[in-house]
């Protein structure tokens, strides 16, 4: 498998990669190629217009590239897992995609969705920045799809009928968490009764009571209205919320080599933008919701996150075996 050549430092980009002669375009030319990019979430959250909108911006700003990229916001091709099988067989060239949803298909990913394996985001990109190399080229082994970058989604944090502060807290609330192996684990980790409910489904199933709370990060939580049926926001912090930018090996096989340059390094540079857009939005919402009498914001410094963190510790050392746990002790190990 040949490596992918591009002149920039950040870990993920020596990932390998397949790639292809290209024969749609004369030799030393860009062939003409549309990229149909995906993901779950709405227009109005930052990861649409501060992460997918400015990649289609500032592609289409080089003309001399022969890009187009068409955006399909909002699950509009479909729900995470369906998207990324999508990416995979190549019907799909670029996604917004989390750890979790990925699993199936390379289970290791899913630890870096375990609740409180990372500490903060500069947690996480300290480690991914170290460790991409090795472990996105496993990842790309078995996928045939190449991880770009990865770009904040967001802290994710309860919203629910009540407030949160402790583990047990959640023993008598219906929480949802989203229906892979990984955040269910996370539930049992943090001591929540998990319902397993679609992302598309759960502005309905909070308004009937189906379930009586659910974890996003803020922006996410805004972004869906979820507040408008859940007064009660603890920031808890429990995951580290990132969307992987992964591509389609057939997608590469497409490209001439100064497109793969050009959409590597602009995902690239947008890492740094999207998590300030992220970290402003995030922090918009909450002044909106602590100035709203009818609401109760949890703060940080009023969780017992060490009690979180200890009883998630507790549950993954015995929860993973093999590579999967050697995996989570280093990440802890790296905090």
């Amino acid at each position: 498998m040949r490596k992918l050549a591009v002149a920039l430092t950040f870990a993920l980009l020596a990932t390998g990669c397949t790639t292809a002669d290209n024969s749609t375009a004369a030799e030393g030319e860009n062939p003409q190629l549309t990229l149909k990019i995906g993901s779950s979430q709405p227009e109005t959250q930052p990861n649409f217009y501060c992460g997918m909108k400015l990649l289609k911006e500032r592609i289409e700003a080089q003309p001399d590239l022969n890009l187009t990229i068409d955006m399909f916001p909002n699950s509009q091709l479909g729900p995470d897992a369906e998207r990324f099988a999508a990416v995979q067989s190549g019907d799909i060239d670029i996604d917004l995609q989390g750890g979790s949803a990925m699993s199936t298909a390379f289970p290791k990913i899913g630890v870096l969705d375990a609740a409180y394996a990372f500490n903060d985001i500069d947690h996480f990109f300290t480690w991914v920045d170290r460790n991409g190399t090795a472990f996105f080229t496993e990842f790309n082994t078995a996928t045939n799809t190449t991880v770009l970058d990865a770009w904040y989604f967001g802290m994710r944090t309860f919203t629910a009928t009540q407030p949160i502060r402790k583990p047990d807290d959640l023993a008598n609330l219906k929480i949802r968490f989203p229906n892979t192996p990984q955040f269910l684990a996370n539930a049992k980790a943090l001591g929540a009764n998990a319902v397993a409910i679609a992302v598309e489904e759960l502005y309905l199933a909070l308004q009937q009571g189906v379930a009586q709370g659910q974890e996003n990060p803020v922006v996410a939580t805004h972004a869906q209205k979820f507040d408008e049926i859940l007064k009660s926001a603890s920031l808890t912090n429990h995951q580290v919320g990132v969307h992987f930018v992964v591509i389609s090996d057939k997608t590469l096989d497409k490209m001439s080599q100064p497109q793969k340059d050009a959409l590597t390094k602009a995902v690239h540079d947008i890492r740094a933008e999207n998590r300030k857009c992220v970290d402003d939005e995030t922090e918009k919402v909450l002044d909106g919701w602590r100035a709203d009498p009818t609401r109760t914001v949890v703060e940080v410094d009023q969780v017992d996150r060490n009690a979180f963190i200890t009883k998630a510790e507790a549950f993954f050392n015995t929860h993973y075996t093999g590579e999967n746990l050697e995996l989570y002790k280093s990440i802890r190990a790296s905090a």
